[in-house]
């Protein structure tokens, strides 16, 4: 009961630190990494001294302290959550495990999405190897590292990743904590927190879809029929800029496909060029639509060369700083597959919703319809 007493007394201690961390929030720009090293060193303690000691206690205390120990566990898991510092539990292959508060604000991904997702999934592609190989070195116990990393959402900032080893509870495995912040050392503030997009109400997100299904169906209406580059084109020039930031449209043809449309921001004409030269036949989501007839819609999409490359040999989903796309087949079933429609989101816009998938599907069918129409 000493013992327990001893650990309950130094938990204590720790819950009076990490408030003082809290207030110390407020303090000047300049004092601000002082107060970050003082709140990861706060963190490697309980992982260190804290939660050992709890595991030996747990193990070999008698069992009248059962509850306490429970409440304690609860205790430390309340702390990880309300520490005010961005921190993830990932495993050795940086799959998410836990995501704090503070990391949800940070990083704009909710942990409900973030759980069970790769790490690197919110990261630039050109960062990803180089964080799992890290993360794997860490997980070996080959000793703590530190990485400059990069969001996929704010590629522009960059961010400094603290890796540690960390061996939970009665698993075999040791699993890696990541502390997260920006580059400059200052914590960030409610004010300064790069959020998710602000969302739309629902009503207004489907009076929004429906003014393009609209403006799609006038399109349409309004030119000749029969024509597939032609139909590509138009159908094109209604899903840039307003619902894409890129648009690529394939038509299959009698022996391949071949690209019809390519429409790209402003300030990407070289990547427009590099896409319009690119074969069809090497971009695997364009096959895959073609071959299958099914619609795909990966967020921040793992596989760099998803798309294939351009002509100077770089992926074009990096290129292009893809972070969610629909590669649509257009098809009236049981019919064969006339073309696939790609669309790319980029930077901080928000990703391609289900719902947007389904009312784009619903166009793709009437412009296979105004594809197939005889003139």
């Amino acid at each position: 009961m000493a013992q327990t007493d001893e650990f309950g007394e130094e938990l204590a201690d720790f819950v009076r630190r990490v408030a003082e961390l809290k207030a110390a929030r407020s303090v000047p720009a300049d004092d601000l990494p002082t107060v970050l090293d003082a709140a990861i060193f706060e963190l490697d303690h309980v992982a260190g001294q804290l939660w050992p000691r709890y595991e030996s206690l747990s193990s070999t205390g008698p069992s009248g302290v059962a509850s306490v120990d429970r409440q304690e566990q609860q205790l430390l898991k309340t702390l990880f959550q309300r520490v005010p510092v961005p921190v993830a539990l990932v495993d050795r292959e940086t799959v998410v495990r836990r995501l704090n508060l503070a990391a949800t604000s940070f990083t704009g991904v909710r942990a409900g999405y973030a759980t069970g997702r790769p790490l690197t999934g919110f990261l630039a592609h050109a960062d990803r190897a180089a964080f799992r190989s890290q993360a794997a070195a860490v997980a070996r116990g080959e000793g703590d590292r530190s990485l400059t990393v990069h969001l996929q959402q704010q590629p522009a900032v960059p961010v400094r990743a603290t890796l540690t080893a960390l061996r939970p509870s009665g698993e075999p495995r040791t699993a890696v904590l990541v502390v997260l912040q920006p580059a400059d050392s200052r914590v960030p503030s409610p004010e300064r927190v790069p959020g998710p997009v602000p969302t739309l109400t629902e009503t207004t997100r489907h009076a929004a879809l429906m003014d393009l299904v609209d403006a799609m169906t006038t399109a349409l209406l309004s030119g000749p029929v029969g024509d597939p580059s032609g139909v590509l084109e138009r159908a094109a020039g209604v899903l840039h800029g307003r619902f894409a930031d890129w648009v690529v449209a394939d038509v299959a043809g009698a022996a391949r496909l071949s690209r019809t449309t390519v429409l790209a921001p402003s300030d990407s004409v070289e990547g427009a060029r590099g896409v319009a030269a690119q074969d069809p036949a090497a971009c695997p989501l364009v096959v895959e639509a073609a071959r299958g007839g099914s619609t795909a819609l990966p967020v921040r999409p793992e596989d760099p060369d998803a798309f294939g490359r351009d002509t100077s040999g770089a992926p074009i989903l990096v290129r292009a700083n893809v972070t969610s796309l629909l590669c649509v087949p257009l098809t009236t079933a049981p019919g064969p597959v006339q073309g696939v429609l790609t669309l790319f989101r980029s930077g901080a816009r928000r990703a391609f919703s289900m719902a947007e998938a389904q009312a784009m599907d619903m166009m793709s069918r009437h412009l296979s319809l105004a594809m197939s129409t005889p003139r």
